[in-house]
């Protein structure tokens, strides 16, 4: 115990026990300045400094922008940037969501597997459905048993017949020569009429617009569901002046000719006509001369 206290004592006297530390002129050993010191001394302000100096490079780090000097910070407005980014990527995914749920309820309407108030991108209807536009739709939904039963005879007349006695016509959506005609064995589901531009393009019949976009293929295109489970489909237009959702009446104009999209070579009307979910060729029942 004796021998533990006394080396106490001594380990204490050494810390304690005064230095003196003299500066000289190295040419003449003139003293500059000078200043006594003990250990205990030393080891204060080696621990003071160290402290001062962990205490001032996390203020630097944490409330300065020289953060973003050190590897592993990133900028505020880096930060700001991705996070908007984030937010722009989101809403880009849910429009191209909505988009590809879009199109699906087109293509199921050129196959004929659709329902009415699919058509729309919220799937509500953008006009309020009138009482007399449910009684049309009613009859519509009335027909298809009738219609199944003649399809296997007759399965691309689309005109009614005289039985049917009811008044059925189609109009002519342009005036012009055919460049291309309707040929199933090439795909090419419709005809071509050349057309000055900007000519009215009209609507073949009475019928409610369930497609009026821009495509990169076929520029300008709008989509008419008519009666009887009819289609009709005009491509490549310069401007379109119907919205979906849009009731038209047959020879009211539905758009401008033009030559929109990648697939064109001038001013034409791409014309498709479509009977539940099947193509037909539109010179056997519209006269375009």
């Amino acid at each position: 115990m004796a021998q533990n206290t006394k080396e106490k004592k001594k380990f204490a006297k050494k810390l304690l026990h005064k230095y003196r530390m003299v500066v000289l002129n190295e040419d003449t050993f003139e003293e500059r300045f000078s200043f006594r010191l003990t250990r205990l001394n030393v080891f204060v302000a080696v621990g003071l400094s160290a402290i001062f100096l962990i205490a001032a490079t996390t203020v630097l780090i944490a409330f300065t922008p020289l953060r973003e000097y050190i590897p592993g910070y990133s900028s505020g407005e880096l930060k700001e940037k991705a996070t908007e980014l984030a937010f722009k990527t989101d809403s880009l995914q849910n429009v191209i969501r909505m988009n590809d749920q879009y199109l699906t309820s087109i293509k199921s309407a050129l196959t004929g597997e659709f329902e009415l108030d699919k058509l729309n991108r919220d799937s509500i209807l953008s006009e309020p459905i009138t009482d007399a536009e449910y009684e049309e739709i009613n009859r519509i939904k009335a027909d298809s048993l009738l219609r199944e039963e003649v399809a296997q005879e007759d399965k691309y007349n689309i005109l009614p017949t005289a039985t049917e006695n009811i008044n059925f016509s189609l109009f002519a959506p342009v005036k012009g020569s055919i460049s291309e005609k309707y040929n199933i064995e090439e795909k090419h589901y419709a005809v071509d009429i050349v057309v000055a531009r900007n000519s009215p393009i009209k609507s073949v019949a009475d019928g409610r617009v369930i497609f009026a976009e821009w495509t990169a293929e076929t520029g300008y295109v709008i989509i008419i569901e008519h009666s009887y489970g009819l289609l009709s489909v005009y491509k490549h237009n310069a401007s379109l002046t119907k919205s979906q959702g849009d009731m038209v009446r047959a020879g009211e104009v539905v758009a401008t000719a033009g030559s929109t999209g990648e697939l064109t070579t001038g001013p034409h009307l791409h014309f498709e006509l479509w009977n539940e979910g099947n193509p037909v060729d539109p010179t056997e029942y519209i006269d375009f001369k």
